[in-house]
């Protein structure tokens, strides 16, 4: 079932907001807006005020390929009217709600992701891949790295942990 929809008329060659807002779809003149619906509604499930800079952060994680920096996240959501440092509390925020997972990969750059699973990222504690030249973070698929505490091994293994693959990414090999 889909969530109500949202529609605003476009005039035909007329630069729009909602045009541009990632997860809206337009359908001849008419934009309808689901996603970022459904993120305001999920907002508000979690006890938290559904507010314009808090949605476009989850948007542009959304459609994240990876964990992203804050410096990531501004040029993501671009010229929309937030000033990084806004940008910035709405990321620590959703960590600490439990929304967001935030990750330093050895370069001292906190790095957020969805906690919810998303086709490019799984809902459980998975690896990243950090490749040493570049330094970009890629989610690795859940079978490609799996780890079993076994006799020795410390007890915190039985836990969600963080795995870090280093090596060359496909671009710098």
């Amino acid at each position: 079932m889909q969530p109500e929809a949202r529609c605003n008329r476009i005039a035909p060659d007329t630069p729009s907001r909602l045009a541009r807002t990632p997860g809206a779809r337009i359908i001849g003149t008419m934009a309808i807006e689901t996603k970022a619906e459904e993120l305001r509604k999920k907002l508000r499930d979690m006890g938290l005020r559904a507010t314009a800079a808090r949605v476009a952060v989850l948007e542009v994680l959304v459609t994240a390929d990876g964990p992203l920096s804050h410096g990531d996240v501004c040029e993501r959501v671009g010229d929309r009217g937030f000033d990084r440092a806004t940008l910035y509390r709405n990321l620590v925020d959703l960590a600490e709600a439990g929304m967001l997972r935030r990750s330093d990969h050895g370069d001292h750059v906190w790095r957020f992701e969805l906690t919810e699973g998303t086709p490019s990222h799984p809902p459980d504690a998975h690896a990243h891949f950090v490749c040493s030249d570049c330094g970009t973070v890629e989610c690795l698929p859940t079978a490609a790295v799996s780890v079993k505490p076994v006799r020795g091994a410390p007890r915190a293994l039985k836990k969600p942990v963080e795995i870090q693959v280093r090596g060359r990414c496909d671009s710098c090999s």
